[in-house]
């Protein structure tokens, strides 16, 4: 039977690019989630597929959020999912012919994701979500030495300095503590009493352990194979393990809880994992400086698609380049560089700059996010599917994205430069990467007044709180505005 030994892990990129790195709306409480659960299981054109029409409805109706955030989540969510670079590229092309708002929300209204795997992507947003307990135990009791009463932006840029979207052990620890939740947002409403809680018999279906594969995957006693959580179940002696029955093919949720509690375990693939035994990555150029305090992992030699990683840490005072099939879909980590010129010109699936300074960073395509958290006088150019930037000061990024900038809590000064980048590669990686190549549409946004929250803000003003910029008309419009959290 030891062959038979499932290790279950959650996986990287829902919480890596998934999650967005801010406080979620309280809205998104198991509360209101297994309303929402039961609502979307009851109403005509809602399971198993979810359209943006009803998801708005949804938000904005029943959560009371703003529908440009409600899209935002939306569209977040579908970066995650599994397309070709045509079906992207084929997306971005129609949304760019789209002139009026109501033709944008037509286009809009196309795209519809799994609905039980959605409901677990809201969940899963607590994990930047603000323990007012824990801040207050954290705080330092005041004294001569410490630092006046913090403002309210600078407790903002605080806790958007402390995500988690790298920290895997943080990943477990929230599965472990949220399994049953999560799990009862996948029980049919059938199964849960008048006051909505899970029944001790309640059944788990093979449809919601699919679902569960967004979240999680695993393999057997070790083995190099890895498989989502479905798949890995499909064997009959972790089925029984399981509580799976043939009879009513389904699993009980008691049992099938159980028996993840005692398989769940660090990702072998994470970032604890690359930064203590990854390999060292060789670089095709180094114009100067020496790698003696660097720390540069890799574990694409071992890795699962998906959660390939690149770690880079303390490239001080360096030139480096890289151009390789090694750095391919990786995600990369750039971590305290500074007074460094790093160009990574591959292919790559998302992008972090984590405290770095005086560098600048250049990026092939990527496919999903890049973040960019308490830098200080970074120039980043780089062409991807969102752009985020929290916490930083005195930035310049030349950007383009089908999506609109993020902007963060704690940015002081942020230079807006979006420009084309024509060159033929780069044409060749957008490509590859579902990305429209007519970059000539994409000017420098328009500056509008600081006076209102519904606009960009002024280039020295720190912005904190939700707010979502109002898009302007497209026959005036300069480019996209961004969406401020």
């Amino acid at each position: 039977m030891d062959k038979y030994i499932a290790c279950v892990w959650p996986r990287l990129e829902p919480f890596l690019i998934g999650v967005l790195p801010a406080t979620p709306p309280s809205k998104f409480s198991m509360h209101y989630l297994r309303k929402m659960a039961c609502y979307v299981r009851t109403l005509d054109g809602c399971f198993p597929r979810l359209g943006w029409h009803m998801w708005r409805h949804i938000a904005c109706g029943k959560l009371q959020l703003a529908e440009e955030l409600a899209w935002l989540y939306f569209e977040t969510f579908d970066l995650l999912m599994p397309r070709s670079a045509e079906q992207r590229l084929e997306w971005a092309e129609a949304l760019s012919q789209c002139h009026t708002p109501k033709e944008l929300d037509r286009q809009r209204c196309k795209l519809s994701v799994d609905t039980l795997q959605f409901l677990l992507f809201l969940y899963l947003q607590q994990l930047n979500r603000i323990s007012l307990r824990t801040s207050l135990i954290g705080e330092e009791w005041p004294s001569p030495r410490s630092r006046s009463p913090s403002s309210s932006s600078e407790r903002d840029t605080k806790i958007n300095s402390q995500n988690k979207n790298w920290d895997d052990q943080a990943h477990l620890s929230f599965i472990q503590t949220h399994l049953s939740e999560l799990l009862e947002l996948l029980v049919e409403p059938g199964q849960l009493s008048s006051s909505g809680q899970v029944l001790r018999d309640s059944q788990l279906t093979s449809e919601a352990l699919e679902s569960l594969s967004l979240l999680l995957e695993g393999s057997v006693s070790h083995s190099r194979t890895v498989h989502p959580i479905h798949k890995l179940l499909s064997r009959s002696p972790l089925q029984s393990q399981a509580g799976f029955s043939k009879l009513s093919r389904s699993y009980s949720l008691q049992q099938f809880q159980g028996f993840l509690h005692q398989a769940l375990c660090l990702n072998p693939f994470g970032i604890s994992t690359c930064s203590e035994s990854g390999k060292k990555l060789a670089w095709a150029l180094q114009v100067e400086g020496t790698l003696k305090k660097a720390k540069i992992f890799r574990n694409a030699h071992m890795a699962p698609p998906g959660s390939r990683l690149l770690l880079m840490s303390q490239v001080c005072k360096q030139t480096l380049a890289k151009d390789s099939e090694k750095l391919n879909n990786a995600n990369i980590k750039l971590h305290r560089c500074s007074e460094a010129f790093i160009y990574l010109l591959s292919p790559l699936r998302s992008v972090t700059l984590d405290k770095c300074r005086n560098s600048t960073v250049v990026l092939g395509p990527v496919a999903t996010s890049v973040h960019i958290q308490s830098c200080e006088n970074v120039r980043v150019v780089c062409v991807a599917g969102r752009l985020t930037v929290g916490g930083s000061s005195h930035c310049t990024i030349h950007a383009l994205t089908p999506t609109r900038p993020l902007l963060l809590p704690g940015n002081v000064v942020q230079r807006r430069q979006f420009q084309a980048l024509v060159e033929q590669k780069f044409h060749e990686w957008l490509l590859e990467t579902g990305q429209r190549q007519e970059l000539d549409s994409l000017l420098p946004p328009a500056l509008t007044p600081s006076t209102s929250v519904d606009h960009w803000p002024s280039s020295h003003a720190s912005n904190s709180g939700p707010t979502v910029l109002k898009e302007q008309q497209p026959e005036q419009a300069m480019g996209r505005a961004p969406t401020v959290c």
